[in-house]
């Protein structure tokens, strides 16, 4: 009997391999078997890849040599393995005078069954590299085109608009979306995610212009990149991916909720009041003035029909429909504001390349500065902040490559770098422009990097073209974007779902509109995080009266959010004048301190007064004896305290049997049924 079989015949039972799945060994070799349990192991279908095959036999044919050791088996020992030369079987590729293909007048090989459990894992493997090759995102030129020439349209309102509630010249807003374009478009990290000044840093610029100047923003915006290199490349990138679902969605809502009303204003040729609260509140007069003046009249129904187009154009038949509804109305609002009589608003842009601003040694000794510094760490965090956020937000628009975090930091930070050298504004990813790309059919980062090079060409070779296009249509072009984030459907679904998770939602988005981008997504974390930890502190408590005892057993996740239920219990054991107390918390998966604390105070207090206290606290099993000599009998049985654990029984083998049953853990939350019902024993 070969080294393998003399240790299957000794029965070592069963036990997991190298990949997690558990393997029960015989005399007749190893099997694989299907692990007990509920998650991506679960016990295989017939279709199942992992299943084990239906007969051993063709697993393990039999052969004249010692068995092949399969992948799954546990290898032998080595005092057991045989000679490297002794019973060699012969090689599959050695040319056998009986077997050999080649020889015309000798048998032909057999034909040998391919294992079941390698046939599967080849074609998982085929199946994986198959998947691999679908999966990576297919160029198609024309549509990167178009979806950049959208995020063109979409970015060029957008780089204006923050560049003038920044306070600072407009032409430094489309350097900001040039360098968002060229420099952070062309680097991995985030494929679809397009980054430009964005709305969210708009205050904290036009407070740090106003304090220090123009001048000094292009030294606090360089450090700034600087600083988010190195996050980057310390790794810290990856932190933001634990986000809240409810907290994504509410950002997107209060994002796309204050863009579509401070938009509704220049669609009708007027100026937004401000705030997200003013311009809402002015809503009703923007009303009465467009309806008075016969030129707001016409922007206005040059805003609504882009609206309209943007939320319909894909209903048109035919081949017409795969040019952008963005255009379609940017050709439309060229054409009507041409006509005699027609005076609305266009874009005006001035000269970029003197409105570049290069730091010298007067503003890089600013940094002696405390609120320089200051500045600084601000900018890093709000603008690095803005940006994996809207990554994450992004990522759940399309199912394509996922964003790299730390990679994008760095590439964030390397356009800061360039922004802050050429004195403009900083940068960070934008939801508006992103959206607008992804729904434009963008696969690659062509497109926002070509938006960009369209944002540089038209500024400095056709102005004159940019100056055709009427405000109003890039208003309604803007409208349609925050519709489509705010995306009004996800709230009832959201409080269908869980309205836990409907409140963190709701609370995001409703502080974002009264604040900012960044509180508001700082209260929605931490509201998140209440959530999560009020629902994992779930403790069942149940109180009874039997005999002269008063009982107290709990279940669950004992913590200091459900200390005064603990409490309440403990004194009503008290109140209850019993002579015995008996405290089970033999069912508390977890019990921090302070309720541990609180249950020994407790105990302490009421021994003093002399009452019989009996505590059962949760804690780890003894080891198990290895000592496989049968225990002797006790002279007289053992008296066991109330807090001693039950004593275990010693095994009967250091090994499982041939018939051992392997079990794996279930680690999901303890349901509150099966708490309750713990609590009743």
């Amino acid at each position: 009997m070969s080294g393998t079989h003399r240790r299957h015949a000794r029965g070592r039972g069963a036990g997991p391999d190298g990949a997690g799945r558990t393997v029960r060994v015989d005399a007749t070799g190893p099997h694989q078997t299907a692990p007990a349990s509920h998650d991506a192991w679960a016990t295989p279908g017939p279709q199942d890849e992992w299943a084990a095959p239906p007969h051993h036999q063709d697993e393990w044919p039999a052969s004249p040599g010692p068995p092949r050791h399969d992948a799954w088996a546990t290898p032998p020992h080595p005092s057991e393995q045989p000679h490297p030369t002794a019973h060699a079987p012969q090689a599959y590729n050695d040319p056998d005078p009986l077997t050999d293909p080649t020889d015309p007048t000798g048998p032909k090989p057999p034909k040998t069954s391919k294992s079941p459990l390698a046939a599967n894992l080849l074609k998982g493997a085929k199946g994986a590299k198959g998947a691999k090759s679908s999966n990576a995102p297919k160029a198609d030129l024309a549509t990167e085109i178009t979806a950049s020439l959208v995020v063109f349209l979409v970015a060029l309102p957008l780089c204006i608009g923050v560049a003038v509630a920044s306070g600072v010249p407009a032409e430094l807003g489309i350097i900001s979306g040039v360098i968002g374009g060229l420099v952070v478009g062309a680097q991995r990290g985030s494929t679809l995610q397009v980054s430009g000044p964005a709305a969210g840093l708009a205050a904290l610029v036009a407070e740090t212009v106003m304090d220090l100047g123009v001048a000094q923003l292009g030294v606090i915006v360089l450090f700034s990149g600087i600083l988010q290199i190195i996050l980057g490349l310390v790794k810290l990138g990856r932190f933001f991916q634990a986000i809240s679902l409810a907290v994504v969605q509410g950002m997107l809502a209060g994002i796309g909720l204050p863009l579509m009303f401070s938009q509704a204003y220049p669609a009708a040729d007027a100026k937004a009041p401000g705030t997200p609260l003013e311009n809402m509140a002015g809503v009703p007069g923007l009303l009465a003035d467009t309806v008075s003046n016969p030129q707001a009249m016409i922007a206005a129904g040059l805003g609504i029909l882009t609206v309209v187009l943007s939320f319909m154009w894909k209903k048109v038949p035919g081949p017409i429909k795969k040019i952008p509804a963005a255009l379609v109305a940017v050709g439309i609002g060229i054409a009507v504001a041409a006509l005699p009589g027609v005076n609305v608003k266009t874009l005006q842009v001035g000269n970029l390349l003197a409105s570049v601003d290069v730091p010298g040694a007067e503003q890089f000794a600013g940094l002696a500065d405390p609120a320089v510094i200051t500045a600084i760490l601000t900018f890093t965090v709000i603008a690095s902040a803005e940006s994996l956020f809207t990554a994450a937000a992004v990522d759940r628009m399309h199912d394509g490559p996922r964003t790299r975090y730390n990679p994008e930091l760095i590439a964030q930070g390397a356009g800061n770098t360039v922004a802050g050298v050429l004195g403009a504004l900083p940068i960070t990813a934008v939801v508006a422009r992103s959206s607008a790309n992804v729904q434009a059919g963008a696969k690659t980062r062509m497109s926002r990097t070509l938006h960009g090079l369209w944002l540089l060409a038209f500024a400095l070779l056709l102005p004159q073209v940019l100056a055709l296009i009427p405000i109003s249509v890039l208003a309604g072009v803007l409208i349609h974007s925050g519709w489509k984030l705010f995306a009004p459907e996800e709230f009832p679904k959201m409080w269908r779902q869980d309205r836990g998770e409907f409140a963190v939602m709701s609370i995001t988005t409703l502080v974002i509109v009264l604040t900012a981008l960044l509180e508001g997504v700082l209260v929605g974390l931490a509201a998140g995080i209440i959530l999560a930890a009020l629902r994992m502190s779930q403790t069942v408590i149940k109180q009874h009266i039997e005999d002269d005892t008063a009982k107290v057993v709990m279940a669950g996740n004992a913590t200091f959010l459900r200390l005064p239920q603990v409490i309440e219990a403990l004194e009503g054991a008290a109140e209850s004048g019993k002579p015995r107390i008996r405290l089970d918390l033999k069912g508390v998966t977890h019990l921090d301190h302070a309720c541990r604390n609180q249950v020994e105070e407790f105990v302490t207090q009421q021994r003093g007064k002399g009452l019989r206290v009996e505590l059962l606290m949760p804690g780890p099993a003894k080891p198990i004896a290895t000592d496989t000599k049968a225990p002797t009998a006790p002279e007289s049985s053992p008296t066991y305290r109330a807090d001693t654990p039950l004593p275990q029984r010693s095994p009967t083998s250091p090994t499982p049997g041939p018939t051992a049953e392997w079990f794996y853990l279930d680690t999901r939350p303890m349901p509150e049924e099966y708490a309750e019902s713990y609590t009743s024993r």
